[in-house]
């Protein structure tokens, strides 16, 4: 059973306490306050998953932020949809209450999800129907690094990462005594209610800061046009959807409650603080249910309510303590930054009301930075990060063995500029251990590997003049396996596959090679990147075919069986963004914004092998003698898009309208259908009104899906099984002050 017990009661005053805030600025002091909601320049925030203090605009290496009305705007029920529009960023979905950030084809181990540089603690890596148990709408700032950033945070950050920086430990006094934000908000696609409140406030003698946010959020069963499978797999299955169940996806309502409480000390040079934060979530898992002996199938869409018995659902508790601090000034060093976390994670999967399975992570996370200053030119952080996992599955599905894992990490990282070029070097070394109880599952299976893993990185920027810079970034950054490429055996109920394991799989390793420019007039700002990535023994789940039966699919008792196997790969993409300011006049201003990108990614290993399985059930092994292609098309990868957004502000108002066209994926893996393209239009519409007691209300109301268009993202497991949401209308009032 979970460690927390769930408590449907949690932070369920919440709504009096926003109501509460909402009011408060009406009552507020006289005294003047700063509160500037005018549209961030982002190329001028600084970015903190750097221990190089830096703007978008310094960095060598790309890195999108999100902050201010852009953040607001974007902010989603998940992560990845709340990051989907950055160029090169999408998002894997599972239900409207899992939805992973996918940075250029990559997602899963090889994007790292941060909380303010610290692992969020989860266990979102292990199957596609767990999510990420960080709040976008509590976050501050959003800041997506794109392509390796394994030199920062290891290994699981191959493929990028994404870091979240919500300000839970203050680090530095406020401005003034008590500040803070609310905000209510409603949905017509999903009967959505939430609010959120945020407080910081610091002590008359400075030196003590807080900071309090606390967020609910309960969502029904979402709206859709037409019906949850899709018209390709009613045709397979030679079925005739009942009309009345029509226009609403059963089994995908979200609760979620978060909050959080940090207190720190501030002196001159520096801080010490400590928080503790909880996350609790429960989402139904559409398209899913379990039939009597337990086997795999898509959920009764026919029932017309939307809530079968049979329905599986997930609960999610995760409780976080940590501790941080910093010092400035240290002879030959600038700062030093210490962090730790400890979390404590439960996610338990319901099948009805019956507990199915119950998947316990503990882990432990400290890291160390120090900035030393110019040694011979080179300015640069020596870096130390540490981590330990003890993982637990219990139930019929778990098909992951208990595991032991533990990571140690040296890095450098240092910049120099030689007139017009800026030089970025660093290198990190990293050791990992995993112990597991795969025999459990499986008998006369290793139950321990070490690994070692090096990664290089070399960038140039060149600043032809102001206003127009080029890049170039060279990488060589490795990846170790996971617990559960190396030890998996059995059912996985979210992919509806019997999962297989390697424990002979060895480090993975990516040579990438990118280039970049960036451009900047008064009226036009222009980005645009082109990279190249050659993997040697990529990990990749493969599709196996019997022995002799070339065209089939190895089933075990009726389910497809996946092997984890290891291949040359080679990805390339490009992307691109661009902002035109068209006019600033008595109409107001005007700004249009285009981007776009794509992403391919295939094997190149070249012919095929041949393997024999052990598949363990029970007490009951079976052998199968089955072939793995080692070359063609990577499975869900991401298709190609392009967007634009027309946007408008005059006075208190702002508005916008955009549209994105997800083009048809065709270039897909074997067994692996194709996905339609589709168009999103949204709209969003603000007035913003400042009191004269310095506070501020904003008032907004946005659109999404307008053009209710069928959508099926091609990254979901479930595409056949839960379109998107359809047209939806968001509505609500946040507060300043």
């Amino acid at each position: 059973m979970p460690k927390h017990p769930v408590s449907r009661h949690v932070l369920r005053p919440l709504p009096l306490v926003i109501t509460l805030a909402v009011a408060l600025p009406a009552f507020a002091e006289s005294s003047p306050q700063s509160h500037d909601h005018q549209p961030v320049d982002l190329t001028a925030v600084q970015v903190r998953a750097t221990p190089l203090p830096g703007t978008t605009e310094d960095l060598v290496r790309p890195v999108e932020v999100l902050a201010g009305e852009r953040l607001d705007a974007a902010k989603a029920n998940s992560l990845g949809e709340t990051v989907n529009k950055l160029p090169g960023v999408q998002s894997s979905y599972f239900g409207p209450g899992v939805g992973r950030p996918i940075i250029r084809g990559f997602d899963g181990a090889r994007v790292q999800v941060l909380s303010d540089g610290l692992g969020a603690g989860d266990v979102s890596t292990v199957s596609a129907d767990h999510a990420v148990s960080i709040e976008p709408f509590l976050a501050e700032q959003i800041e997506v690094l794109k392509g390796p950033s394994t030199l920062l945070y290891g290994s699981g950050a191959i493929g990028g990462a994404v870091n979240v920086i919500d300000g839970r430990i203050p680090e530095a006094a406020t401005a003034e005594p008590l500040h803070g934000r609310a905000e209510l908000r409603g949905g017509s696609v999903n009967n959505e209610r939430t609010g959120m409140l945020r407080l910081d406030g610091t002590s008359a003698s400075g030196n003590v800061v807080f900071h309090f946010d606390a967020l609910h959020r309960e969502t029904g069963d979402y709206d859709i046009p037409g019906f949850a499978e899709s018209a390709r797999l009613l045709a397979e299955e030679d079925e005739t959807p009942d009309p009345a169940t029509a226009g609403t996806l059963p089994n995908s309502a979200v609760r979620t409650d978060s909050g959080a409480l940090g207190v720190s000390w501030i002196g001159d040079r520096g801080f010490l603080g400590v928080g503790y934060s909880l996350f609790n979530t429960r989402y139904g898992v559409p398209g899913h249910s379990h039939e009597a002996g337990d086997d795999h199938d898509h959920a009764d869409a026919h029932d017309g309510e939307g809530h079968s018995d049979e329905g599986v659902h997930i609960v999610m508790d995760q409780r976080r303590s940590e501790l941080r601090g910093g010092l400035d000034e240290l002879g030959v060093f600038e700062t030093l930054r210490v962090k730790f976390a400890q979390t404590d994670y439960t996610h338990t999967e319901f099948e009805g009301d019956e507990v199915g399975t119950v998947f316990d992570n503990s882990s432990k996370e400290a890291r160390v930075e120090l900035v030393h200053r110019p040694w011979g030119g080179w300015r640069g952080a020596f870096g130390a990060q540490w981590s330990r996992r003890d993982f637990d599955a219990v139930g019929a599905e778990a098909f992951v063995p208990a595991t032991q894992g533990s990571a140690t990490g040296l890095f450098w990282i240092g910049e120099r500029e030689f007139g017009p070029l800026k030089l970025e070097l660093g290198a990190r070394h990293d050791r990992n251990e995993i112990d597991s109880a795969a025999q459990a599952l499986a008998p006369q299976r290793r139950t321990a590997r070490k690994f070692e893993a090096k990664s290089a990185s070399a960038a140039v920027k060149w600043e032809l003049n102001d206003s127009f810079h080029f890049s170039l970034g060279l990488d060589r950054a490795q990846r170790v396996p996971t617990a559960e490429e190396l030890f998996s055996n059995g059912l996985h109920v979210a992919t509806g596959t019997i999962e297989i394991g390697d424990d002979s799989l060895g480090v993975e390793t990516a040579n990438r090679l990118e280039l970049g420019l960036r451009w900047h007039s008064e009226r036009v700002q222009l980005g645009m990147a082109a990279y190249a990535i050659k993997y040697d023994d990529f990990i990749y789940q493969s599709t196996l075919e019997p022995l002799g039966e070339p065209g089939s699919v190895l089933t075990d008792g009726g389910t497809a069986v996946h092997l984890w196997n290891q291949a040359n790969a080679r990805f390339r993409g490009m992307e691109a963004d661009a902002t035109i300011a068209l006019a600033d006049n008595a109409s107001g201003g005007w700004d249009l914004r285009l981007f776009g990108d794509i992403v391919r990614g295939r094997l190149d290993g070249g012919g095929s092998r041949d393997v024999d399985l052990e598949v363990f059930h029970g007490e009951h092994t079976h052998r199968h003698a089955a072939r793995i292609a080692l070359d063609g098309n990577l499975p869900r990868i991401a298709p190609a898009r392009i967007g634009s957004e027309l946007s408008w502000n005059r006075g208190p108002w702002r508005a916008s309208v955009g549209a994105v066209r997800y083009m048809k994926q065709d270039d897909v893996a074997a067994n692996e259908t194709t996905t339609p393209g589709y168009t999103l239009v949204d709209a969003h519409l603000a007035w913003h009104k400042d009191s004269a007691h310095g506070n501020a209300w904003e008032i907004f109301l946005d659109g999404s899906n307008l053009l209710d268009q069928e959508a099926r993202p091609h990254t979901s497991f479930l595409k056949d099984l839960a379109p998107l949401p359809g047209r939806g209308i968001a509505f609500g009032v946040r507060a300043f002050f």
